[in-house]
């Protein structure tokens, strides 16, 4: 039987505890598990058996998170981990070596723009960062040492939609993995596996958990990339020297990317998922559709007054008919564009900051996809890092606000956004 997503929001991965009856997932609070005896443990060191073994690899209350949000966005398996940086490299790390790269969309949170322009120096992989508007120079900037496409679904801050399925063509005909980071839509607004993509990264700690008292991340593999083709892949396709020359594809098949990623990627990483978090997420997800149905409602109504307010210069919602990116709203997130975007103030940095601190109902925070309506002025935080022209590509310009649309009454944020741009001036 084939279930809805409202259903499947609530019981995927989640069954009674077979020992209790709980009905709800229990957190499964402990470090190891007892081995039925020497061979059962050696069975599972050996990856010939599935199960527990020590929770740094897996532990039951993460494993009902993976099967949920791997069956939600419509993947073969998922891997949770500690933080949406660590579902970043998690994806990564099976793919790349030194003096690899991979190609990625200018149009990305700031934290990832710093973690593949500097961080991932140190492993000796690389990124070339190019707008992906301009599929010619997407497809010009593969070359014979690149490993992966990399974008956002619905890009932090601006909230700019990506064509996913004219970027999965390029991966697809280059023989490379498509990456997509679906945090900012969850998949319950898009499910870029069925726009051709590879692989899907979540920071479980924003919309997915929803009440902003976790970190988590996610990488849920499509099951349907063929590591083996190229011989690019050797770390899926050729003999793994830990596991007596185990061949992931060949034994694990759909499922390679993510045996690999917690038996090679949690072991020696160790960006393991605490079981208190997989928790809250799995609770967090069971109103996801409620939550993002209202999130869409509320920034579809505030975006169309703040465009008509004389203070602003530019509101980047492409939920609004005026933005460029409105025509991909229908192909790509049908369910509507996410509560993410930017607002462009006439008065400039300082009026964003004199704005930013006359807010009472909005959070000043450093998160987004929270409940509660959120907002940071990224050019003095989350893109403090970048040059004014990595800014301006990322879509966080000096005289740029993001705003995070909670699910609160529409009229009291516009009230809020009304006296708070009064005092900007």
């Amino acid at each position: 039987m084939t279930h809805g997503f409202d259903t499947l929001q609530v019981h995927a991965g989640a069954r009674p505890d077979p020992a209790t009856g709980a009905r709800q997932t229990p957190i499964y609070q402990t470090t190891a598990y007892v081995f039925r005896d020497a061979d059962h443990a050696a069975a599972l060191f050996n990856l010939q058996e599935v199960g527990y073994i020590y929770s740094r690899l897996t532990n039951p209350t993460v494993a009902a998170l993976q099967e949920r949000v791997a069956t939600l966005e419509g993947g073969a398996g998922a891997v949770c981990c500690s933080s949406g940086h660590a579902a970043q490299i998690m994806a990564l790390f099976p793919l790349m070596g030194p003096g690899l790269n991979i190609v990625a969309s200018t149009r990305a949170y700031g934290g990832t723009i710093t973690q593949f322009s500097q961080t991932i120096k140190r492993f000796g992989w690389s990124c070339k960062f190019v707008d992906f508007d301009d599929l010619g120079a997407v497809e010009a900037a593969i070359d014979d040492n690149t490993r992966a496409v990399f974008c956002e679904t619905i890009a932090n801050p601006g909230g700019y939609i990506t064509d996913l399925d004219a970027i999965a063509a390029i991966a697809d005909k280059a023989g490379l993995p498509l990456i997509v980071d679906n945090t900012s839509a969850t998949p319950y607004l898009c499910r870029p596996i069925e726009h051709g993509a590879t692989l899907v990264v979540h920071s479980l700690t924003k919309y997915m958990t929803g009440n902003g008292t976790v970190t988590g991340g996610a990488v849920v593999d499509s099951g349907t990339f063929d590591w083996s083709a190229s011989g690019k892949f050797p770390s899926l396709s050729d003999p793994e020297p830990a596991y007596h020359g185990l061949k992931f594809h060949e034994t694990f098949g759909s499922l390679a990317f993510t045996f690999h990623s917690i038996a090679i990627g949690l072991r020696d990483l160790g960006m393991t998922m605490n079981p208190q978090g997989a928790h809250y997420t799995l609770m967090g997800i069971e109103t996801l559709s409620l939550r993002m149905r209202r999130h869409v409602e509320n920034a579809e109504r505030v975006a169309a007054w703040l465009e008509q307010h004389p203070a602003i210069e530019q509101v980047t919602y492409a939920g609004l008919p005026s933005s460029p990116y409105h025509d991909r709203v229908a192909k790509i997130c049908p369910e509507g564009a996410g509560g993410l975007f930017t607002v462009a103030l006439k008065g400039g940095y300082e009026s964003c900051t004199k704005f930013v601190d006359a807010l009472q109902i909005f959070s000043h925070v450093a998160n987004l996809g929270d409940a509660r309506s959120l907002v940071i002025h990224s050019a003095s935080t989350t893109h403090r890092q970048l040059s004014e022209e990595q800014q301006i590509a990322a879509g966080a310009a000096p005289n740029v606000v993001r705003i995070s649309i909670g699910i609160e009454d529409p009229e009291d944020l516009i009230a809020d956004l009304e006296q708070a741009l009064a005092q900007a001036g």
